[in-house]
């Protein structure tokens, strides 16, 4: 169905080189983890005439550029939002491109992972999920995961509220099955209950496509998060964003409910 969409032209596949404007950054104060919402590709498209679709590809390779970005310039941890739970809601012929779509890119991109020492990981629930997807989720993970360099950790079938709901049930079993009492649960309790056990919570959420809302991504996690929204629309993305995103988010004071003392 949708062969002619994914079909490669003959060109030259050499990767790119990334390009970034470092001089006016601070390498010392890079943010450890990057949570991206990856928004605008279906309007990207449609501003390109064509369908919604064709969006989609295109942010799967902005999103390849992007890591690759992310790990030149030090952060450890990249958290994209790839599909949400609300994604369900969109038309049957999208859902199942999507699916399509991710199930190629986590065929293609294994080899180039593994040469650049990425570490694929996933959060969200695996309920929905085609089959095939989450043979190639598994796959990702067990070739990945002596991986130590950048983490590319994709969020398919996520709901912030959904995740906390989870925990929430988790830390309920064990307090019902008698191995955690009701005055011992925490903060630590509750995150490592969370889908991003083990993971540092984001230091900035970065927003592409204008929208000025979280969309139900990381509620917990991104408490003190630095935002920053941009109008470019995902697939129009480029490290220079990325580098752009950096500096505002190292010209702010990071008081996490304090004060900075002078």
């Amino acid at each position: 169905m949708f062969k002619g969409l994914f079909q490669k032209k003959k060109v030259n596949t050499a990767k790119p080189e990334i390009v970034m404007d470092l001089s006016n950054l601070d390498l010392n104060n890079i943010p450890q983890h990057v949570a991206i919402i990856m928004d605008g590709n279906g309007r990207w498209a449609k501003a390109q005439g064509k369908i919604r679709t064709y969006g989609h590809q295109a942010g799967a390779e902005t999103l390849k550029t992007i890591v690759r970005a992310a790990d030149k310039l030090g952060i450890k941890v990249i958290s994209a939002y790839a599909f949400s739970t609300e994604n369900w809601k969109r038309p049957v012929t999208e859902v199942n491109f999507l699916m399509e779509l991710l199930s190629r890119y986590l065929t293609n991109e294994i080899v180039e992972f593994k040469e650049n020492n990425v570490q694929v990981r996933f959060i969200g629930s695996r309920e929905g999920l085609p089959a095939k997807v989450q043979e190639k989720m598994d796959h990702a993970i067990a070739e990945t995961k002596d991986n130590t360099g950048i983490i590319l950790n994709l969020a398919i079938n996520y709901g912030g509220q959904a995740e906390i709901l989870h925990a929430v049930q988790t830390v309920a079993a064990e307090v019902a099955a008698g191995r955690l009492q009701v005055e011992d649960i925490d903060k630590q309790v509750v995150e490592d209950a969370l889908y991003t056990r083990g993971l540092p919570p984001p230091d900035l959420l970065i927003r592409p496509g204008g929208d000025l809302r979280i969309s139900n991504f990381l509620l917990w996690q991104i408490a003190y998060a630095e935002i920053w929204i941009t109008d470019v629309f995902w697939p129009d993305f480029t490290p220079e964003h990325l580098v752009d995103a950096i500096l505002a988010y190292q010209g702010r004071e990071r008081r996490f409910g304090g004060l900075i003392s002078k």
